[in-house]
Formats: structure tokens, sequence, C-alpha cells
């Protein structure tokens, strides 16, 4: 089992992988903001398999909150998480402070065109325009070769690799796939908010996502939505905030099932007062 070090300053990132990047080993980077669970775990096993040496970071952004209670009630169990993260291949756990990250406020406005528009876009505003504030930034501290993220957060996903394309860097962006509970549930850190009762319907969202994803051929796409909404809907627990079906590259909605060859169903529902997403691939001729 490795040491894991611990580091709290940007400078401390880069004493510990200056002769890393000069004996020309890669570096693979898992930025999370906390509250690990097994999706975490397997973006970190992912990245130990792939490179010389692991950086995960653990920072709750305040810049995409757009909503301050959520900010506050975010899990935070940073001594859980080290504890989890003991078990893995990781080398480094980068932890900095709010003024570590942002010495001072960060205006910059990045414009994503229609992709920050849509699902999550349209619903928090300015949410995606803080994930790229703090990803850029963390990009910069740990000079990464790849970073790797979840499908769960799938628009995310499609905003920072064109994140990376904007800024020219040279990061391989890896997409890993969605880890969930055994009922289905997808895994996340919100999912520690949820009352008994929420949590024993939520697994109600993906079944009706795989459902979905069986009736392609008896349903057009507006049908579609229409009965994944009710059919999550008729759960008194739940509320359907958007159900999307859109081209995977582009997040543009498509009307017809030929529209675009990789289609993706994206999906918010409220479960009492914790919001969760999914997300699955209805049509997907190409590797995504």
């Amino acid at each position: 089992m490795k040491t894991i070090h611990t580091l709290k300053t940007c400078s401390e990132v880069e004493q510990s992988l200056w002769s890393t990047r000069e004996n020309g080993k890669s570096i693979g980077f898992v930025p999370t903001m906390g509250a690990l669970h097994g999706g975490h775990i397997s973006l970190v096993e992912r990245a130990a398999s792939e490179n010389d040496v692991v950086v995960v970071s653990i920072f709750v952004n305040p810049t995409q909150f757009n909503n301050p209670n959520d900010l506050v009630s975010y899990p935070r169990t940073p001594e859980k998480d080290l504890e989890l993260l003991e078990k893995t291949g990781v080398d480094y756990v980068f932890m900095p402070s709010e003024t570590e990250i942002y010495p001072q406020p960060d205006t910059r406005t990045f414009n994503f065109g229609q992709l920050d528009k849509v699902m999550e876009g349209a619903h928090r505003p300015g949410h995606f325009n803080g994930v790229a504030q703090v990803v850029s930034r963390l990009f910069d501290i740990v000079k990464p070769n790849r970073a790797y993220f979840g499908q769960k957060d799938y628009q995310q996903l499609v905003i920072i690799r064109q994140l990376v394309r904007m800024l020219g860097l040279s990061i391989d962006i890896i997409a890993c796939p969605i880890v969930r509970e055994a009922d289905g549930l997808a895994m996340s850190s919100r999912n520690l908010l949820l009352s008994p009762e929420c949590r024993a319907s939520a697994p109600l969202i993906h079944r009706t996502l795989v459902e979905a994803c069986n009736q392609i051929e008896q349903m057009n796409v507006k049908d579609m939505i229409g009965w994944v909404e009710a059919r999550v809907n008729q759960d008194k627990n739940l509320r359907v905030e958007y159900f999307e079906i859109s081209n995977a590259e582009t997040l543009e909605p498509v009307s017809s099932w030929t529209d675009a060859e990789n289609i993706i169903g994206c999906i918010a529902v409220w479960a009492g007062s914790v919001r969760l997403i999914d997300n699955i691939f209805l049509k997907h001729s190409t590797k995504g």
C-alpha cells in the first residue's frame, strides 16, 4: 500500500510533482468535491492503472453553486475520504483552501456556445462557468497528462472536453462509466442526503431509463419524453425537473431517432429536497 501525501498549497503540489515531470513520468488526475464513494474510487483505480503517479483533489468549489443553500448542505467527509483513498493507488491528495484556489476573485467568463445553455445549464445558471473556472485552475496547478471524469455528469464531461480544446491543453480527458448501487441508483455524494423514503424511491429513475431504452422502436422522441416523466412522477417522492433526449456530441435536443448517430437521454429528478441526475445512451453507434 502506498503512502498518501496530503498537500494543502499550490507550491507543495509543484514541488511534489517536479521530479515526476522531469523524469518523464505520467500524472493522472481525479478532481473531486469529496464525500467520496465507489464512483470516485473507480476513477482513481483507472487513473492508477494508466499512470505512474495519481493525484486526487478534494475541493468544494463555491463558484459552481448557484444556490447558496446547496453549497452549505453539500456533504463534507474529509476523514472518511482519506480513509477510502488509502486503499487505492493514489499518491497525492490535494486539499486546498478557497483562498489557495482563488487568491483573487475569478472573473473569467467562458463561452461554450449552446453546450451550457441546455439541461443543467438551463436550470443552474452559472454552474458550468464555475466548473470551468475551478477545473482550469486545477489543471494549471497539477498539469496532468490525463484527467478522469464520470459519465454520470455527462454534460460536464462534454463541456470539459471543449474547455481543454479552447485552452489548447494537452490533457487527455478520460470518460469512465457510471457506477451504480446494487439497486441501480447512480452513485452520488448527494445520495447521503436522501431520506429513507426517497432513497427507496430513487432507483425508479434508472429503471425507467432502461425501460425507455428498450422501447425506442415503439415510441417516437416526444412520446418517450412524456412517458419517462409520467413514469417517474407517479412516485410521490420523485419529481422530474427535466428529461431531455439529445445529440450526445452537441447536446442539442433531437426530434427524431435519425437526427444523430449517438443519442443520450439525460434526466434530473428531485427526490424530496435532493436533486439527482442520471443518463443513458438511447442510441450508441460509436464509442462515446
